[in-house]
């Protein structure tokens, strides 16, 4: 595998760099003079249009784990994978029409700031503390790491100049505040998909060449007939993957609170949305959706063609590391077939996809830092230009953090995918379940919150260990307990989510229900059934992303 980029390479990348910084400094340069209040630069308060805010979701989202290790699990499980993408179009349109019109009715900028007005100080910070915890050590520290190996495995630049230049070039689109990075995103999201696209191109005229056909559409033709086991999205309990995506639970189990939580009760995602009005959150919302349904084109279907390509003799040494086969290696190896200038192009999708996430996350802890700790606990008077300056030292501290203990994870051990899902599935159930009946019940108390986050926790450990402590085997007829690598039965990680979450809703209610029979009072929000209303353009929209993927589901089912 020629791991190395070309002249040409470097001037396509040069162009993308060079496009970023510029049009990120016109935007500081003209906005700075506007406003320079906190919620200005950590939020893009009216700023932000509907396109957007859509391509800075896409762009926040999507990266290195995607890229590699979705596309790892299209070469080792197939389509079935892009359900994390296509239930996302889905669930983009709940958040759209339930979750944001909460947040912006109730003038909410931060999660924690919510955690304190529905709850009170003690939830909030304990969230506060965690969320830094969580987006530093494991989200940020993840994204940078995987990022560099992937850049330097394809550009063979040694790994610490890849993990300094991916830092350094976040940093610099961060510390212009979310209006940079909001339209900065829009020119990301653009090279991301051209590149992702051109990348998926090739994949397909190379299974269309191997097997003697001719073009894209022959290509994806021969995928479907070689790799027929690979283009099921709902899968049986005999299948090898199915403890990664248990059959049904993929649509109605565990997936909706994956995606749920990360779509709607994530600092990281809805900051996007929080600075603007209804109507234009909505929009970027829904055009997200749009985006969404396509991703799997870009980051999976390359997976299955080097997995056909592979099973029929090609890339045999380049897909093996340290003696074993490693589906995460798909993904660059097909960029190191691209020819001169394109490969640059590819490059600098990959690229792009992962300064945006690392940018999008560092504004995140900026903003919990600044807003929900230094202001509220370290010092109440600051004024405006004060919190800025903290935020932009914030940011700064946070990469160093991330740059110095990424290689103490053993996260290339674990893949990236897998090590964000590990720590952050103990959690989600709890806090998901802490944030809709803090929506949606206005009964719901202090106690009981505080109950779901620590109960959540405890019931997922609880879980995770409960095949060492008893044989689960009698579950396995019904699909909710398969053997693991050791023999054991254990309950596939989408259903052991969905059985902390009805746990902790459990645990809530009986709290709340005993609590207020003792008269503890409640801080519901303000919430009326017009803030629920939506505008005819947007049903449409939301009719054609739904119908789209039900389509998509019965082709492939």
């Amino acid at each position: 595998m020629h791991s190395s980029l070309a002249n040409a390479d470097y001037i396509v990348f040069l162009v993308y760099f060079v496009l970023i910084v510029g049009y990120g400094l016109w935007i500081y340069n003209r906005k700075k003079k506007e406003s320079a209040s906190s919620s200005d630069y950590f939020l893009a308060e009216g700023s932000l249009t509907w396109w957007a805010i859509g391509t800075s979701l896409i762009a926040s989202n999507i990266s290195a784990e995607q890229f590699i290790g979705m596309s790892g699990s299209g070469f080792k499980m197939g389509l079935a994978i892009a359900t994390y993408e296509w239930m996302a179009a889905i669930t983009l349109i709940v958040v759209a029409v339930f979750f944001i019109p909460v947040y912006l009715k109730n003038k909410i900028f931060t999660m924690p700031q919510f955690l304190h007005q529905r709850y009170n100080g003690t939830v909030a910070m304990i969230m506060a503390v965690f969320w830094l915890l969580l987006y530093v050590v494991v989200n940020l520290t993840s994204i940078l790491y995987l990022g560099a190996l992937a850049v330097s495995s394809i550009s063979g630049i040694d790994f610490n100049i890849c993990i300094a230049f991916l830092a350094i070039f976040s940093i610099m689109i961060t510390l212009g505040g979310m209006k940079v990075i909001g339209f900065t995103d829009v020119i990301q999201v653009f090279f991301l998909i051209l590149g992702g696209l051109i990348t998926t191109y090739l994949a397909l005229n190379l299974v269309s060449d191997q097997f003697g056909g001719e073009g894209i559409m022959d290509g994806f033709s021969l995928l479907s007939s070689k790799a027929s086991d690979h283009f099921q999205m709902i899968l049986s309990k005999e299948s090898p993957n199915y403890s990664a995506l248990p059959g049904l639970s993929v649509l109605v189990g565990g997936m909706i609170i994956v995606n749920l939580n990360y779509w709607g009760c994530n600092q990281y995602i809805t900051q996007r949305a929080l600075g603007a009005d209804l109507k234009t959150a909505r929009g970027g919302l829904l055009f997200a959706s749009f985006l969404k349904l396509m991703m799997p084109l870009i980051v999976v279907i390359p997976g299955i063609a080097a997995y056909v390509l592979y099973q029929n003799g090609s890339f045999q040494s380049e897909m093996m590391q340290a003696g074993e086969l490693n589906p995460d290696r798909a993904y660059p190896v097909l960029l190191n077939l691209l020819p001169a200038g394109l490969k640059g192009l590819s490059f600098a999708a990959l690229t792009a996809a992962i300064v945006a996430s690392l940018a999008g996350k560092a504004n995140s802890i900026a903003t919990i830092f600044t807003l929900d700790i230094y202001k509220k606990r370290i010092n109440e008077n600051a004024d405006e230009k004060k919190l800025v300056n903290v935020g932009k030292i914030t940011v700064v501290a946070a990469m160093v953090i991330a740059i110095i203990i990424s290689p103490f994870l053993g996260i290339d051990k674990k893949g990236g995918f897998e090590f964000i899902q590990e720590y952050t599935g103990f959690f989600s159930p709890g806090i998901f379940a802490m944030f809709i009946l803090g929506f949606f019940w206005k009964k719901t108390t202090s106690n009981a919150a505080l109950f779901a986050t620590v109960g959540g926790f405890i019931f997922s450990c609880f879980l995770k260990a409960l095949p060492g402590l008893m044989d689960l085997s009698f579950l396995y007829p019904i699909g909710w307990a398969v053997p693991n690598a050791e023999g054991l039965y254990e309950i596939p990680f989408l259903d052991r989510m969905a059985l902390v979450f009805a746990l902790c809703v459990i645990g809530m209610f009986f709290i709340s229900v005993k609590e207020n029979q003792k008269g503890v009072k409640t801080n519901g929000l303000e919430i009326d059934t017009t803030m629920f209303k939506v505008t005819p353009a947007f049903t449409v929209g939301a009719l054609i992303v739904t119908g789209i993927t039900a389509a998509l589901y019965t082709i492939f089912w």
